[in-house]
């Protein structure tokens, strides 16, 4: 799998965490970073990988503003939609299972304008 996708979706988360489109941290990082989340939100792995839990905090940690979090959210949400596998019940979870606080529910349906 190469760099393809960024969770999580966040997502993510993570799907996620935030989104990227001309924001401080680019889409190219962000999905870099989440994709050996895959496995795990598309549910073929019992949990997520180490270096899901190890890019997604990295992610988190690299958060300066609600913008930075809306800019990786957006950055999750479009990447996701290049793996029709992933489902929202596992999707939700990576935040939980990582440690990491994201601050608002990881889904395939949050609004990344809403974010605060």
């Amino acid at each position: 799998m190469k760099t393809s996708f960024a969770l999580l979706t966040l997502s993510a988360a993570l799907l996620m965490l935030i989104a990227c489109t001309e924001g401080a941290i680019p889409c190219s990082t962000v999905d870099a970073k989440a994709a050996s989340c895959i496995a795990f939100a598309s549910g073929k792995a019992p949990k997520p990988a180490q270096g899901c839990c190890a890019g997604l905090q990295q992610l988190a940690q690299s958060v300066k503003s609600v913008q930075d979090k809306k800019d990786i959210c957006a950055c999750l949400k479009g990447a996701v939609k290049s793996f029709p596998a992933v489902q929202d019940k596992f999707l939700s979870q990576i935040p939980g299972a990582c440690g990491i606080k994201v601050g608002f529910p990881v889904s395939l349906n949050t609004n990344c304008q809403t974010i605060q």
